[in-house]
């Protein structure tokens, strides 16, 4: 499964979460291991919820950059 992973710039590091999966966060020094860490705590997350017999939520988000005019 591939989920989308948005890695923000912090004060003094950059944090992770994936809008498919609320609640799943993860921070790092750098965006790299904002990202491995993030793989990690989905990885985590979703064995968690296996092992309880809930359900593992879709992939389903998506992101665009669009270009705009200034003036």
């Amino acid at each position: 499964m591939r989920y989308l992973v948005v890695i923000e710039k912090a004060e003094g590091n950059y944090s992770a979460y994936s809008p498919d999966i609320p609640g799943c966060v993860a921070t790092g020094r750098t965006p790299e291991e904002a990202r491995q860490r993030m793989q990690e705590a989905i990885e985590m997350h979703i064995n968690g919820l296996l092992e309880d017999g809930l359900p593992v939520p879709e992939p389903g988000a998506v992101a665009e950059y669009v270009q705009v005019a200034l003036p």
